[in-house]
């Protein structure tokens, strides 16, 4: 007998059909038995018996549905327990540090953002602002013993397996061993996993915000840098160790500015916030409230304003049309500060796919604001560290069995 032909063992079925119920449930809310059949193909009978593993483990419970009037007995609804399973999201911006207790489902259940003034970036610091607003949220109405796990999003490039930072650049870090300054800071002993803010805005928009649906998707977003995520046959691509999708740091302009990565003529320096504000004749490190001060001008017919939003959706559009061409994607998104200046560049950022993709992909794209807003990234980082109870929810599962009976 050839050992492919091998069927698989039954546990090896169930983790797999444990995995498609909760993945359905977490990204769609609540669903009746019956949409559950129609979703996964599994039977009636074994919907059943899986529900109630979920429900003995206090990550679900079925309700009774309501009577439509229709034949036959309506099918209960599952709804997974938002505190049965919760995960701490962080954040790591150039301006702003954040951090969330998300549960089971995607309901976030405590958010607390601090604004942080230029300068105030060092490791130390910012690792200890952290600690101190991971200790506010904790103390809330939620149980630290249902914490799987923690997720980071920060604006550098990371090293996926370990959450090393080899580079930040408007943050000012290097070779940054961020995954364990925090674990040390959280004092926690869990799974953390770290990633680039681009990258899990990009996967939040997949699963709960404007790219859903989609399978081949890039995700551009703007502040002080400019980031990139990239959805591909709906799996995100981060390239060999995680350094994938750094879009602003494309080289597109020979003669351009020099770039806090090092180089010079990044697409970051001809599309970012400064690269804005600088066009429109407002201090370059004026940062979010100037951004809005050149809407309101644009808004009122400043001809400065309007010239300055019509250079960056050009260069917007010259950066869109490469990665058009290369990726052939459905969708992009405009996060950030593209998302809002987004009815102000549409012009020119199809003039320039016009002139320069290839009409064949250019035809199929369509280029639409993101969704999630300022959290797109912290709500990434919730998914990012949910991932492995939805990969093998069968090893939470023994988890609190043994815990029950410990406690017992």
């Amino acid at each position: 007998m050839r050992l492919d032909a091998v069927g698989q063992r039954s546990e090896t079925v169930r983790r797999a059909n444990l995995s498609a119920i909760v993945r359905e449930l977490h990204a769609r809310g609540p669903l009746s038995r019956s949409e559950l059949v129609a979703a996964t193909g599994l039977t009636r009978s074994a919907i059943r018996g899986l529900i109630g593993e979920f429900v003995n483990a206090g990550l679900a419970t079925e309700e009774r549905a309501e009577l439509r009037g229709t034949p036959g007995r309506p099918s209960p609804v599952v709804r997974l327990n938002p505190t049965g399973a919760v995960v701490m999201a962080v954040e790591i911006a150039v301006d702003s540090i954040a951090v969330a207790i998300v549960g089971l489902g995607g309901q976030v259940l405590e958010l607390v953002r601090v604004d942080r003034p230029p300068g105030h970036t060092s490791v130390d610091e910012v690792v200890a602002d952290l600690a101190e607003l991971a200790a506010t949220v904790r103390n809330r109405a939620w149980s630290s013993s249902n914490l799987i796990g923690i997720g980071v999003a920060v604006v550098g490039m990371v090293r996926r397996t370990d959450g090393f930072v080899s580079m930040a650049p408007n943050l000012g870090w290097t070779e940054v061993p961020l995954g364990s300054r925090l674990a040390r800071a959280l004092d926690t002993d869990g799974p953390i996993a770290v990633a680039n803010e681009a990258d899990l805005g990009a996967l939040a928009e997949l699963r709960r915000g404007a790219a859903r649906g989609h399978d081949n998707v890039v995700f551009i977003s703007g502040e002080v840098g400019v980031g990139g995520g990239i959805i591909v046959d709906g799996r995100p691509l981060t390239g060999v160790a995680g350094y994938g999708g750094e879009v602003g740091h494309l080289p597109v302009n020979l003669n351009g500015t020099p770039c806090r990565c090092g180089s010079s003529g990044c697409w970051e320096t001809e599309i970012g916030e400064q690269a804005l504000l600088r066009l429109a004749g407002h201090p370059p490190d004026g940062g979010r409230s100037e951004v809005e001060a050149v809407l309101r001008e644009a808004r009122a017919g400043s001809l400065p304003a309007l010239g300055a939003l019509d250079s960056v959706g050009r260069w917007l559009g010259v950066g869109l049309a490469g990665l058009v061409n290369v990726l052939n994607p459905q969708l992009i998104l405009l996060g950030g500060m593209f998302g809002r200046i987004h009815p102000y560049v549409t012009a020119a950022v199809r003039a320039e796919l016009d002139l320069r993709a290839l009409p064949a992909a250019s035809q199929l794209v369509r280029i639409v604001p993101a969704m999630l807003g300022v959290d797109a990234s912290l709500i990434g980082a919730a998914e990012l560290a949910f991932e492995p109870l939805l990969v093998d929810p069968a090893m939470w599962l023994r988890r609190r069995t043994v815990d029950a009976l410990a406690s017992a």
